[in-house]
């Protein structure tokens, strides 16, 4: 059974990156990552598919070697297993809707 959250609060990850999931389902999972000003995500990887749309804001999305300049309306393509990280723009405020296919059971359990 799918649930999905009306309200939920947000988790503060530190270095002015907060998020909260928005939907949880079987086998799909939405997320919003709010970036302050010049905040990173570091690279990382895991084995869920994922797309990040840019709802405000932009910044620069690195995948393996690669930079990929994203702004408000971009959406990007992260397969599963590769490392990728974000790095916010300066002067304006971000918000990313990640999308994981699975889900992340670890992101529930946070």
């Amino acid at each position: 059974m799918s649930k999905t959250l009306t309200k939920p609060e947000w988790e503060d990850l530190g270095g002015g990156i907060k998020r909260r999931i928005t939907a949880d389902g079987e086998k799909l999972m939405q997320v919003e990552v709010h970036f302050q000003p010049g905040a990173e995500g570091y690279e990382h990887s895991h084995p869920h598919e994922q797309t990040s749309y840019v709802v405000t804001g932009g910044g620069t999305y690195k995948i393996l070697d690669e930079a990929y300049e994203i702004r408000k309306g971009d959406m990007i393509l992260v397969p599963g297993g590769l490392r990728h990280g974000f790095l916010a723009m300066q002067g304006e405020e971000t918000l990313l809707l990640d999308s994981f296919s699975p889900p992340r059971e670890d992101f529930r359990k946070a």
